[in-house]
């Protein structure tokens, strides 16, 4: 799929007040907003145009676009996500998505995150996480298949997202950790795995035959230049105390 659009939100003065599971210190406004220029520039460098939202007041997660919203060529499904304290940051990210798509929203009690919707061609992999559940999963499988889609769901063991885990690299290659190598999910994909010392790097953004994967991890990266596109690393440190990747800042059309 070829991406034109973008849409991004600068993280906030309060975005270490937000939900995080790691044990990596607090995170610095300073060299996150760096690390977001960055991360922009780089989009806009792979031919897309980068909508930047403000901070959104008493949101401090909100930063994380990706998990607001799925996005297919028809249609925008607007989550319902799984941690209450972030559901108010849906309005406004539908405000501007619906400029460009029409808008379906995910009802209550279904729960999702956009984190955890890997779309592959015309499939979908949903991920049942702790932000996930069945209900909302299923509501965004019967949006998508009016479309012409399919879909299956994937139980999440570990991470937060099945796409801090498993991400495409190709229009039928993934990478992937360890945690779903050999999962029946992904069968009749090509797999790359990531190691266990390096399974941050599963989250790994593929946008427009350019590979954008977060700094440091070079067995990672040598695995990935096997795949003869350009690899683009972006430093992410500040973002990953906050349990965030490369796919969680934006979201892609």
């Amino acid at each position: 799929m070829v991406f034109t659009q973008a849409i991004t939100r600068r993280p906030g003065p309060d975005m270490a007040a937000g939900i995080t599971t790691a044990d990596l210190g607090l995170p610095d406004l300073e060299a996150a907003q760096i690390q977001f220029d960055a991360y922009v520039k780089t989009l806009s460098d792979c031919g897309m145009s980068v909508i930047v939202l403000d901070p959104l007041k008493g949101q401090p997660d909100a930063h994380f676009v990706e998990d607001t919203a799925v996005i297919t060529p028809e249609v925008a499904v607007m989550t319902h996500p799984g941690a209450s304290a972030r559901q108010g940051e849906v309005d406004s990210v539908e405000q501007v998505l619906a400029d460009f798509r029409k808008t379906i929203r995910i009802q209550a009690p279904g729960t999702i995150d956009g984190g955890d919707v890997l779309m592959m061609g015309n499939h979908f992999l949903i991920g049942l996480s702790d932000r996930t559940n069945p209900e909302g999963a299923r509501q965004l499988g019967e949006i998508v298949a009016a479309y012409g889609y399919t879909w299956t769901t994937v139980t999440v063991a570990a991470g937060l997202h099945f796409k801090s885990s498993v991400n495409a690299v190709g229009e039928k290659t993934v990478l992937t950790t360890t945690t779903f190598a050999d999962h029946p999910a992904l069968a009749g994909l090509r797999r790359i795995i990531v190691s266990a010392a390096e399974a941050y790097a599963g989250n790994t953004l593929l946008i427009n035959g350019h590979l954008i994967m977060p700094a440091g991890f070079p067995d990672t990266r040598h695995k990935l230049e096997s795949l003869q596109m350009p690899v683009v690393e972006l430093d992410t440190s500040e973002f990953r105390k906050m349990d965030g990747g490369l796919t969680c800042l934006s979201l892609r059309f």
